[in-house]
């Protein structure tokens, strides 16, 4: 992970930059709201240490709601989020666990294993999200809705991500 530490601190940069000017400007009908810089806790290694996985996402989440104005919100969201990763990758590894030296990657585990770990945590966080955002449970269906639509926009951008900016690693 030592010498791939540029390039995560490169992805983090990139990843909230794109969040902060062009994607938190992206709203339909106050509805869909993609928030793609969860990408990066999907691409953390799998050998990440439970308590650096938990601070690298309240830092990203605290970078989120700085230039969001949002107290908290994505803090909460995204370091739940990293909580319940491990738990996750346990429950769906492949039958013979997960190679040493891969990464979570559509390329490394294949379209099935990386639906059902980007949809759950992705729906995790936008539950959590949007609910404390809406902190109130008479407008539960149109919260529903947008954790839906937003999901499924976040979705198609972090599979656009993986399929052309992501390259399969190499592996020696």
């Amino acid at each position: 992970m030592i010498n791939r530490l540029p390039g995560y601190i490169l992805s983090f940069f990139i990843l909230v930059l794109l969040q902060v000017l062009v994607f938190n400007n992206i709203q339909f009908s106050g509805y869909v709201n993609p928030y793609v810089y969860i990408l990066f806790i999907f691409m953390l290694p799998f050998e990440t240490p439970g308590y650096i996985l938990l601070i690298l996402a309240f830092i990203l989440g605290l970078t989120i709601d700085l230039f969001s104005n949002t107290p908290g919100m994505h803090s909460f969201a995204t370091v739940f989020m990293a909580f319940i990763r491990p738990s996750l990758l346990k429950a769906i590894a492949p039958r013979d666990d997960y190679q040493p030296g891969t990464t979570p990657s559509l390329h490394d585990y294949g379209f099935v294993w990386y639906l059902k770990y980007t949809v759950t945590l992705t729906l995790i966080h936008h539950t959590i999200l949007f609910f404390i955002e809406v902190y109130d449970l008479s407008h539960i269906f149109s919260t529903l809705w947008r954790i839906i639509l937003s999901s499924i926009f976040t979705l198609i951008i972090v599979f656009i991500a993986q399929l052309f900016v992501f390259k399969k690693n190499k592996r020696r």
